[in-house]
């Protein structure tokens, strides 16, 4: 047959009622084994397939899960996703993924359409525009359950998935104190965007146990876009005292220091050592190699969605958690001034 069979085309064809071919199909009792087996039959040779949304909607159960991310073209963000879709269709549930550009705008949107696609809960990474979160907590007195990764907000008590951001950070910039630097930078994200502002709070602990002063006019706060970080990285090097040090809240970010330090003929790590965070791929690709805090984006994922899951499951049996996994500093050449020295740190 050319469209997708149902029951109704069974039992027409049989000359039975509908709710005999449902009963037959649900193995239930009180049916002929003859008719039984003739629907069994008729249904196999035309490749019957249930109709599982509008069962689950019956009993209000779609087992899909709702992602909303800022921007797959980021392997961060792409990679926790994988993880997502593995946890989710190990424990049979669906996925529906949107992301937002960055957009609050967006952000709204995709909330709505997918809450109109019925999906029974949210795994969300937060916009860095967002800064108003009624539309989130709307989502939470309609009692449909959230999960935040990596960006969230303290305005909502919501189960999170978080690396160490403070820790992580402290531990980067300290590796720039060991390699020499004694005027270290920040080029960090928007002010609202709070992972940002986590490694801003562990860059600042390690200066002052290094005992370095804090000179405002080396921390910038910008978007997360290549043209902004040329932009403030030119903006760093042409200071009366440039920095030596440079730490970047991302990848993508140090990305384009790197271009503005070759533009400006200034040497990494000799003239200035950087150290980023995310350790995507492209941190081996560019010269020189860059140095990055590796989170376990798969292991954000899975978490994620199994804390999701179970509430979904147990709705009374779960209250918010607060997941924190560890990162790791991959060195590479962009902060190894010791080299130079003969010395490896």
């Amino acid at each position: 047959m050319a469209h997708q069979v149902t029951i109704k085309d069974i039992a027409r064809h049989l000359k039975v009622s509908v709710a005999t071919v449902s009963r037959a199909l649900r193995d239930m009792p009180d049916i002929k084994p003859e008719t039984r087996q003739a629907v069994l039959d008729l249904a196999k040779e035309w490749d019957y397939q249930p109709n599982v949304l509008a069962t689950s909607l019956v009993k209000s159960r779609t087992k899909t899960l709702g992602v909303i991310v800022p921007d797959l073209g980021y392997h961060f963000f792409a990679s926790v996703v994988k993880g997502i879709e593995a946890e989710a269709i190990a424990r049979g549930y669906s996925v529906l993924l949107s992301q937002t550009g960055e957009s609050y705008e967006r952000e709204l949107i995709s909330l709505q359409s997918l809450s109109r696609g019925q999906v029974e809960g949210f795994i969300i990474s937060l916009s860095q525009e967002t800064s108003n979160y009624e539309h989130l907590k709307r989502l939470q007195r309609r009692g449909i359950p959230m999960v935040f990764f990596d960006r969230d907000t303290p305005d909502l008590d919501v189960s999170k998935v978080m690396v160490d951001n403070v820790g992580a950070a402290y531990e980067a910039t300290m590796h720039l104190v060991k390699n020499q630097c004694k005027r270290i930078a920040l080029l960090a994200g928007p002010k609202n965007v709070s992972v940002s502002n986590l490694r801003l709070e562990g860059y600042l602990k390690a200066l002052q146990d290094a005992g370095f002063g804090i000179d405002e006019s080396l921390i910038i706060h910008g978007e997360y876009s290549l043209e902004k970080a040329i932009e403030s990285t030119n903006h760093l090097v042409r200071l009366s005292e440039p920095p030596d040090g440079l730490v970047v809240v991302s990848d993508r970010l140090a990305v384009g220091s790197i271009k503005a330090f070759k533009q400006n003929n200034i040497r990494v790590p000799e003239d200035i050592a950087l150290v980023s965070f995310n350790d995507e791929p492209i941190c081996t690709l560019v010269t020189p190699a860059i140095s990055s805090v590796a989170q376990p984006t798969l292991d954000i994922g899975r978490t994620a969605t199994s804390l999701l899951i179970d509430q979904i499951e147990n709705p009374k049996e779960n209250t918010s958690q607060v997941k924190v996994l560890k990162t790791e500093l991959m060195i590479r050449e962009s902060s190894r001034r010791n080299l130079v020295s003969g010395k490896i740190d």
